[in-house]
């Protein structure tokens, strides 16, 4: 009698076998895994095999060499080599050429740290040696972080801004540039750091919530007669725009009101202070203007409803300037908060000012780099700040019997990270290359 083998239940089973470790051990292995690919050299071998393939070429923006890396740096070289890889086995060659923005504010900031009150006393020129001593050094770092990462790239040969062969040939394609009419010069808004008086860039602004006064002013119609006759409104009543601002010290600035072509706006009959009002409203919004701004007298009438685009060039005159404006489209004005139409100061917005270029708008900025009224405001702002301004802003639009309603409002607001005072948005003069004629050969 043959012997019997005992199995397992497992034994019995026909599973599949793999050669892969059961455990990982990242920790041990990448490193290895690494440095195998570094003496092998494998991205030279990837370039090699694909040296007469058609290219594609990854035009990646240098992070700046300023600290070690973050999680911002992580997520962009990852997708990048995520990319880069799949074109390579699409057939393509893909060199690719790791950089370092090694100029600007973030260094500079980062020397200022460090240095403390020496960095006062220094030259231009012993302040600008430490700028390339740390960023050449943070550029090593980095460098060896990406590679810790994975990311395969000519590490070897990394371009730096701060190289004279980089800066030579910077300076010549520009002259090109140049010569070609396509730089131009002319005011666009940008963030305004009041405290060191210089533009900054959306990176270099922090978001705190602060409280701010917000009011509800009525900018009167040009042409009352003309207006109600074109609407057919048979009232005895002041009929005007009403806005809502967060931010009263740019209302010297306004050169126009922005309305969406396809809200629904009301004509809306109110009382305040003995007087009968008219007012245009984007209809969404009529009740929670109200309700807020607890206006006594009897419940506010909607009189009839047209839409934004009928709107559209009527002429209003602004509440404390000699000056007449017109009711602009924009596809930005949402009914979210406010009253649907939209106070715009060109040189105080970014959307302001892209509505005021559309149609031609004058960028009036009349705030100096040290955020005071230059002379061409009325002579009760002329020399105030622009936080000063608010509150005489409000008392003139309370004397002029134009403000609706005023109240505080908490709101996420942009702050200079340097100083950590809140900033404003200004028009300086900025140079533009014209990239819709950039295409022609330089």
């Amino acid at each position: 009698m043959s012997e019997v083998t005992k199995k397992t239940y497992k034994d019995t089973l026909n599973l599949p076998q793999t050669a892969f470790a059961m455990e990982a051990k990242l920790v041990t292995n990448e490193p290895l895994r690494l440095k195998k690919w570094q003496e092998m050299k494998l991205y030279d071998l990837v370039q090699q095999s694909r040296k007469d393939a058609p290219k594609w070429i990854l035009h990646d923006g240098p992070p700046f060499a300023n600290g070690d890396i973050h999680m911002g740096h992580l997520t962009n070289k990852t997708l990048k080599d995520v990319i880069l890889r799949y074109k390579t086995m699409a057939g393509f060659a893909t060199p690719y050429v790791p950089g370092w923005d090694c100029h600007g504010l973030p260094i500079e900031h980062k020397i200022q740290q460090d240095l403390g009150k020496a960095f006062r006393e220094m030259s231009a020129i012993e302040v600008r040696k430490k700028c390339a001593e740390y960023a050449l050094k943070y550029a090593g770092i980095q460098s060896e972080q990406f590679q810790r990462l994975g990311i395969l790239g000519d590490w070897a040969n990394p371009y730096l801004t701060l190289k004279p062969e980089y800066e030579a040939n910077t300076l010549e394609v520009f002259a090109q540039v140049v010569e070609n009419g396509l730089v131009y010069k002319q005011l666009k808004t940008v963030p305004w750091s009041i405290a060191n008086q210089t533009a900054l860039a959306d990176a270099e602004l922090e978001y705190q919530d602060v409280e701010d006064l917000t009011v509800y002013v009525e900018f009167g119609i040009a042409n009352p007669g003309a207006f109600k006759a074109k609407f057919d409104l048979r009232v005895n009543a002041k009929v005007s725009f009403m806005i809502w601002t967060t931010t009263p010290w740019t209302l010297p600035a306004n050169l126009a009101i922005a309305a969406h072509a396809d809200i629904d706006y009301a004509f809306v009959k109110y009382e305040r202070n003995g007087d009968a009002h008219i007012a245009v409203i984007a209809v969404d919004l009529v009740e929670k203007v109200f309700s807020k701004s607890q206006v006594p007298g009897p419940k506010p009438e909607i009189l009839k409803t047209v839409k934004g685009a009928d709107l559209e060039n009527i002429e209003y005159r602004h509440p404390f300037v000699d000056r007449v404006g017109k009711v602009l489209m924009a596809d930005y004005v949402t009914t979210t908060d406010g009253t649907g139409l939209v106070h715009t100061a060109p040189g105080h917005g970014e959307d302001d000012y892209n509505t005021g270029i559309k149609n031609g708008l004058e960028v009036y900025c009349p705030v100096l780099p040290n955020g005071r009224f230059d002379s061409s405001v009325p002579a009760w702002l002329t020399g105030l700040t622009v936080w000063e301004s608010n509150g005489k802003v409000v008392e003139k639009l309370k004397e002029l019997n134009v403000l609706f309603a005023e109240q505080k409002y908490l709101h996420s607001y942009p702050h200079d990270w340097r100083s950590k005072t809140p900033i404003i948005f200004r028009a300086t003069e900025q140079w533009f290359v014209a990239l819709d004629r950039a295409l022609l050969p330089l």
